[in-house]
């Protein structure tokens, strides 16, 4: 009974972690490769050009440019996140400096993974979309037979760094989105996503009275237009221009000066607004209880989760997807966050800031190199230029 008793507390504390990868040389054995479209692109397993440590930090990384990508993953064993909170968490390196394409992980219910596509049912779609102006984080729920867009839109990271990305989803139907560990959003589901009817709707039966008044200005009564308002003509002749010297009067008739617009002209003579005294505001029908509402305590809940996996298309390849966790505690997922990325992000970010500055450097050599041997041929052509022709050639 003890002994029971301590194993439940322990979960209680650490959690179930439900899936978890970290990319070794025997991912394949678990990821397989979508074979209902021909010429999908294939991922590679690599830490990149630069990264904290060759070995820890390997993933798969997209390898070719205009694809779709389609690759899933079993969770070994199917679960129901009822009464529980669920956190989806995983990196998104954009190596290639990303101009258009997916960076997000779907999670789903159990299905043949070789028949993955865009069209598979999946509970949630989570993490960064970047195309053009569009740098977004997409949060996705399947509900009812429909998949809802998050009406938020925060900011994707877009830089060439590894950023984590989570997702956490509790039974009393709130969320949070945390970036590199840091909270971006949060909130309640049943307000960020469209999954129920709203719970009041304008009554039908009610329309504007008669008698409203809903202008908040009227024409001021007591003011009146100047006496000699329209004594000031909306054009002029152009008083610097002057006749042709060609004009002929007798063939081309008097000659009159084009007009141009009057800077004196006030315009047409309007009245000054005020308040109305009158005014209702704006007019609105009663809300009454929508018919077709019906709440639902259970929206974050999905009976049978079963499978991972990365549905793409990247118009340039080489992101690198890499430390997936599937797990119902928040503590869990960030310790494995502390244990992967956590450990050696800083030593990434310093590799990075190296290969830019050698690349700055190369480019700097370069450049003084072709501006050093441009000077050179243009000295080469002058002193061509300064001697003189010999005998024989004159």
């Amino acid at each position: 009974m003890i002994l029971l008793l301590i194993a439940l507390s322990l979960s209680a504390v650490f959690g179930t972690i439900h899936y978890k990868e970290t990319f070794d040389s025997t991912w394949e054995s678990r990821w397989v490769h979508s074979e209902k479209s021909s010429g999908l692109g294939k991922f590679k397993l690599t830490a990149g050009n630069w990264y904290g440590d060759k070995e820890a930090d390997k993933g798969i990384q997209t390898s070719q440019d205009a694809k779709f990508y389609a690759i899933s993953s079993k969770i070994p064993t199917p679960f129901s996140n009822e009464g529980k909170t669920l956190v989806i968490q995983y990196t998104a390196k954009h190596e290639q400096n990303i101009d258009c394409g997916g960076g997000y992980l779907k999670v789903l219910p159990n299905f043949e993974l070789k028949s993955f596509e865009g069209e598979t049912k999946y509970y949630i779609m989570f993490g960064p979309d970047i195309c053009g102006a569009t740098k977004k984080i997409h949060f996705i729920f399947h509900y009812n037979g429909q998949n809802l867009l998050w009406k938020k839109e925060p900011r994707a990271e877009t830089d060439q760094l590894t950023h984590v990305y989570t997702a956490v989803i509790n039974p009393d139907n709130s969320y949070e989105v945390l970036v590199d560990n840091v909270k971006r959003e949060s909130g309640k589901l049943e307000e960020d996503w469209d999954f129920l009817k709203p719970k009041t709707i304008s009554d039908p039966k009610e329309s504007k009275p008669a008698d409203w008044v809903d202008e908040a200005e009227i024409d001021d009564p007591t003011d009146k237009k100047p006496a000699d308002w329209d004594s000031t003509p909306e054009t002029i002749p152009d008083p610097d221009a002057t006749q042709p010297e060609d004009w002929d009067e007798e063939e081309d008739g008097q000659w009159e000066p084009p007009t141009i617009t009057n800077p004196k002209y006030k315009g047409a003579w309007k009245a000054k607004k005020i308040p109305n005294p009158k005014y209702k505001g704006v007019w609105k029908p009663k809300e009454i209880p929508n018919p077709e509402y019906v709440a639902d305590d259970k929206l974050y809940l999905y009976k049978d989760f079963g499978a991972v996996g990365f549905d793409l298309w990247q118009v340039k390849a080489g992101t690198i997807f890499d430390n997936i966790i599937v797990t119902d505690s928040v503590q869990e997922a960030k310790d494995f966050y502390d244990s992967t990325t956590g450990k050696t992000k800083d030593a990434e970010k310093k590799a990075f800031d190296k290969q830019e500055e050698d690349k700055r450097k190369e480019e700097e050599e370069k450049r003084k190199k072709e501006e050093t041997q441009s000077k050179e041929e243009e000295e080469d052509d002058e002193e061509e230029e300064d001697v003189p022709p010999k005998k024989d050639e004159l």
